[in-house]
Parts: structure tokens; C-alpha cells; sequence
């Protein structure tokens, strides 16, 4: 596949704080990407370096192969719809969707008026009275009408009701099977989104943590619950990404494709075993990676290759790996 974004060793810095850390990382064409984290990890900083918005302090950006900044011929390629996006105090949506249409080369107008319907935009008010679901609702018509090659959407559900989100996630996967691009996507509703992504991108503490395809990042990690004695005795030697015990029960989150000869261990042991969402594989990275630099590590987030690797090579040996998730191993799921 061919790559439209490509960083290497990007760092941005605020006086001492470490806004992004280090950070390479390439996105394919036409794919979807949720660009996953906690708020302050470094999501918008990031966007904000690819769309020339920001500056980094050091590292290197190519935007189909260019720098992006004062690069006219990039910039019309790719459209940023980001959180809190500020308008003139006299501006109307209509006023918005004129200048995007003049700025955008594909944009596509029936796709807009189609959008300002569904959301139920009303076009004569200024865009400073509107509230904030409608403020929303208005980069998300932008974003998608503009049918730019690359797309980047910060938070844009933030104040839009469940209808409102749904009617965003059937256009844009609609829109995107005819008119195929690169999606950029930063969430919080994780699993609302998972089933848009192709792929996953984890940023924390302005690190990159996680970079896998979705399906194969499902299977990466399960859930054991029963006797904590029992638990325990199982998940010896392997990842921990999570503890939670209550009296004599234990609940165990494991790095790890569980093999034939796990899960006949575990009905053996009585142990239940549960899959763990995309949402609390997030949430468990994350933690770990917080708690590893807590602990004074400073590779906290470059979680070992090594141990994805091994997990899905155990798995293949004894059959129960599939060759999706053994590959993501290889490229190092968990980095």
C-alpha cells in the first residue's frame, strides 16, 4: 500500500511539557484510522503538526511525499476538522460552506445541502448562537463534503445526539465505499467507532503505543475470571495488562492469543474467559503504560515487540493463532 502520511521522530514541545514524544508513524491510502488516547495525550497536537496548524520541535512530516507547510498543493488535499473551530462572530453556516467549496477542489455540494437536511441546520443563524451539536454538525458536513484525499476528525461527535452520531458514521462509511480516502479519527466513544476502523493508532503521554490493524488487535488480549488461586497459577509468565480482585475472585487481563492448550487449561481450572473490547484494550494499554512510567520506566509505551511476538509464536505452535494476528505481531502491535 501506498503511504500518504509519513513521520519520523516527531517531537513537540511547550516550554517542559512533552506534548508529542519521539513519534513515527506512517498511514496507508484509503483506509480509516481511529487516533485513540486520553485527553491531553497528544491526539490534536499531533493533528495539528500533519495539517501544518502547529510546528514541531524536531522530526520530519511528508504529506504525499511534500512538507505540508505554506504548500498550497498539499493543503487543498487534505481538510482538518477539528474541535472548537473558530468562525467570524457574523458567520453563518452558509458562509462556512461557500468559502470550503471555493478552498476544496472535490467538494460536492449535493453531498452538503444533503447533510445540512439530515442535521437540521439552521443556515441563517450565526454559527457563534449555534449550540454546540450544530457547531459540530457543521465541520462534519465540511468534512465529509469536502470528499478530501485525506480527512482528519477531532472529536467531532462532541455535543451531536446518538441520532445525530449515527446519521455521521452511515455517511461517512457510505461516503467512503464510493469515494474512497484517507479517514483520520480521534474518539473518545471508542466502541461507537470500532466498527469504522481499519486500524488503530494508541497515543499516550504523546507516545505512540498501540499501531494494528482492528480485527487482529481483538484477539490480542482476553479477560480470565475464577478462583484467584487458579487465575494466578495461569497467568504466570505472561503480559498483565490489568488486576482486579474481589475476596476469593480474581480478574486477570492477559497479553496474549490464548492457544488450544490455554483454553483447555482454563475449562480444566473452571476458569471463565472473556474477549476484551477495543474500548478496554485502550483503556489497559494505557494504564500500563502509565503505570511502567510511574515505575521510572523510561520505555514506558515502547511496549516490547517482543511480547506480542512471542504470544502469537506460541500460538502458531500449537494451532491456535490466526495468521492475522501472528503478522501483527511481527510489525509489533504493542510498541
Amino acid at each position: 500500500m501506498t503511504s500518504v502520511i509519513e513521520v519520523e521522530h516527531l517531537t513537540k514541545r511547550y516550554g517542559d511539557t512533552l506534548a508529542v514524544d519521539d513519534v513515527s508513524l506512517a498511514l496507508e491510502k484509503d483506509a480509516i484510522y481511529g487516533l485513540l488516547g486520553r485527553n491531553g495525550a497528544g491526539k490534536t497536537t499531533l493533528m495539528s503538526i500533519l495539517t501544518a496548524q502547529g510546528f514541531a520541535t524536531s522530526g520530519s512530516v511528508r504529506i504525499f511525499g511534500q512538507r505540508p507547510y505554506e504548500n498550497a498543493a498539499v493543503l487543498q488535499r487534505m481538510c482538518f476538522v477539528r474541535e472548537g473551530q473558530k468562525y467570524p462572530d457574523d458567520a453563518k453556516p452558509w458562509h462556512a460552506f461557500r468559502m470550503a467549496r471555493l478552498f476544496f477542489p472535490n467538494w460536492d455540494q449535493d453531498v452538503c445541502d444533503s447533510l445540512v437536511a439530515q442535521f437540521q441546520l439552521p443556515m441563517n443563524r450565526t454559527i457563534k448562537k449555534l449550540s454546540r451539536g450544530q457547531l459540530s454538525a457543521v465541520g462534519v458536513v465540511i468534512g465529509l463534503a469536502s470528499r478530501a484525499e485525506i480527512t482528519f476528525f477531532d472529536e467531532p461527535y462532541l455535543g451531536l445526539d446518538a441520532v445525530a452520531r449515527q446519521i455521521f458514521y452511515d455517511r461517512l462509511l457510505e461516503d467512503y465505499a464510493e469515494h474512497p480516502r484517507t479517514v483520520l479519527l480521534s474518539s473518545h466513544l471508542i466502541d461507537e467507532v470500532a466498527n469504522l476502523l481499519e486500524r488503530v493508532v494508541v497515543i499516550d503521554a504523546g507516545r505512540i503505543v498501540m499501531d494494528a490493524e482492528t480485527d487482529a488487535v481483538r484477539d490480542l488480549a482476553s479477560t480470565v475470571v475464577g478462583d484467584a488461586d487458579a487465575v494466578e497459577r495461569f497467568v504466570v509468565g505472561r503480559e498483565v495488562l490489568h488486576r482486579e480482585s474481589l475476596g476469593r475472585v480474581a480478574s486477570v487481563t492477559v497479553l496474549g492469543t490464548l492457544t488450544d492448550a490455554d483454553r483447555r487449561a482454563l475449562a480444566e481450572a473452571r476458569l471463565d474467559v472473556a474477549p476484551v473490547s477495543l474500548q478496554q484494550l485502550v483503556v489497559r494499554t494505557t494504564q500500563a503504560a502509565a503505570r511502567r512510567r510511574a515505575a521510572g520506566d523510561t520505555e514506558a509505551g515502547a511496549w516490547g515487540m517482543e511480547s506480542a511476538r512471542d504470544a502469537a509464536a506460541v500460538g502458531a505452535a500449537d494451532g491456535g493463532a490466526t495468521p492475522d494476528t501472528t503478522r501483527t505481531a511481527e510489525k509489533g502491535v504493542l510498541r
